[in-house]
């Protein structure tokens, strides 16, 4: 359990660090693409076996880290589009009830325990991540571009059912550094690609606080991916009952953040999100 509560700080320090990008006027992809880099860099300092490219290479987990490192990228600007044609609160609905789908794929696929106390306790994170994270009274929806939330939902959900699938049948505990490693470098290239030709076309100007920001961002990011793969890696966890508090929890735990740190100001729905979020904990733990 200390693994997953370790990743639910991590992600939560995440939300805090773009709140401070925000309010230092720090580039988001610029130090996007260097936290790439220094959350590989992080896990290849903290891989104690010696590094064998041929043998990464090699290892059966490597195609499937590719494809993550390429939704990883593609899920972030996917996010960035629906916030500005949809709405931050539609954006931060779709990404976290995409829950629902490493659920599902958890309870089918390894057949994890069900019962009436861990379905209400599903359901009401369901509720919960949608109240909690509706910030306004209305989250209007452009019609035009209603195949960007769909496509957050589906990606953020993917990326989450493949690490699932991935961490249980290929990669092995002590390759979970060098495995989350891989995974960043193939973010970082795909990235860097994309900030490059911005640069070269003039679409954007190196700022070099990017490069601090990018390393802070870059360690915490890494170790939410090492401790949600350690708490995935635990036998009396089950994936449904980790996905469904780790999501609920970074929902709960980012909003009250806003609230004391940033001064922001939670609605009765907010609230209401809040209770439900504790109330779904504690079913899906106990369950």
């Amino acid at each position: 359990m200390i693994h997953l509560f370790l990743s639910i700080l991590s992600s939560a320090g995440i939300f805090l660090l773009f709140k401070l990008f925000d309010r230092f006027k720090v580039n988001n992809l610029q130090a996007i693409v260097v936290n790439y880099f220094a959350a590989c860099a992080t896990g290849l300092i903290l891989y104690k076996n010696p590094i064998n490219i041929g043998v990464v290479i090699n290892e059966p987990w490597f195609f499937g880290a590719f494809i993550l490192g390429f939704l990883f990228i593609a899920v972030f600007m996917i996010m960035a589009l629906t916030a500005q044609k949809n709405g931050l609160s539609v954006a931060s609905v779709a990404g976290k009830m995409s829950v629902i789908i490493p659920v599902v794929f958890g309870l089918i696929v390894y057949s994890e325990s069900i019962n009436i106390q861990k379905s209400i306790g599903i359901i009401l994170a369901l509720f919960a991540v949608y109240y909690t994270a509706n910030k306004s009274k209305k989250s209007p929806i452009n019609s035009s571009s209603f195949k960007l939330p769909v496509l957050l939902f589906l990606g953020t959900g993917i990326i989450d059912t493949t690490i699932k699938y991935l961490e249980t049948t290929q990669v092995k505990p002590n390759d979970i550094p060098i495995f989350s490693s891989t995974i960043f470098l193939f973010a970082g290239c795909i990235g860097i690609t994309i900030l490059g030709y911005k640069i070269i076309t003039k679409k954007t100007v190196w700022q070099w606080k990017s490069l601090i920001a990018g390393l802070f961002l870059g360690t915490i990011n890494y170790f939410s991916v090492f401790y949600l793969l350690k708490a995935l890696n635990h036998k009396d966890l089950e994936s449904s009952t980790i996905f469904t508090i780790n999501n609920v929890a970074v929902v709960m735990i980012t909003t009250l953040i806003g609230v004391a740190l940033f001064k922001e100001r939670l609605t009765q729905k907010n609230w209401i999100g809040i209770i439900l979020a504790i109330l779904s904990i504690v079913l899906v733990t106990l369950a």
